[in-house]
């Protein structure tokens, strides 16, 4: 007569086969999800794209009616009709320029570009801008709001998309500045490229 043999298995042994099995699984949906050529694919694809154009008119003491920014914080060095010497460190302006879809100052606006720049650092043209793109046109509702280092000698510069409202409802993405125009420091024009990756 044969014997059956029942092997019993203990319950610690058998909860440390399941946190086991469950630990191969979570690896393995985790390294599909995370593979490098994912991310890569979807970095190379935003969901929408906008070019566009603001123009930034400083006030300098006698352009008040068509200014379109202000001097707002200077170091003691200097004052707030003229920016400061030595790369404008320590410059506050605050703007409320006019959005194009062209480069052409007198096309009709889409919005406004509201927000500032500092001048923030001695050896180089450099700044940091905080602003947002406020939309009043049949084509877009809305804002988009933006932050980062501007550094101005550089032919393009990157700055994050960080929000928005309306038709922009919470997207992310990265804008490229690009100097489009500039005469003298009373008036500089740029361009945004901006690829957005996060659209609701």
């Amino acid at each position: 007569m044969k014997q059956h043999i029942h092997r019993t298995i203990e319950p610690k042994q058998l909860n440390k086969r399941l946190i086991s099995a469950l630990f191969l699984l979570l690896l393995i949906t985790v390294g599909s999800s995370a593979s490098p050529t994912h991310w890569q694919k979807r970095v190379r694809e935003p969901c929408k794209k906008l070019v566009l154009y603001f123009h930034d008119i400083i006030y300098n003491g006698h352009n008040a009616k068509n200014a379109t920014s202000a001097i707002v914080g200077a170091p003691s060095w200097g004052n707030k009709t003229i920016l400061a010497g030595q790369n404008h460190f320590g410059d506050v302006v605050v703007f409320d320029d006019p959005i194009t879809l062209d480069n052409n100052l007198h096309s009709p606006p889409v919005g406004r570009a509201q927000g500032f720049y500092i001048y923030d650092k001695k050896e180089i043209f450099t700044s940091w801008f905080a602003f947002s793109f406020v939309f009043n046109s049949t084509q877009h509702k809305g804002s988009i709001n933006f932050a980062g280092a501007d550094p101005l000698m550089n032919k393009t510069r990157d700055i994050s998309v960080i929000g928005g409202t309306g038709d922009f409802f919470m997207t992310r993405g990265v804008a490229t500045l690009s100097t489009d125009a500039f005469e003298g420091e009373v008036y500089f024009r740029l361009r945004v490229d901006m690829n957005l990756y996060e659209c609701w």
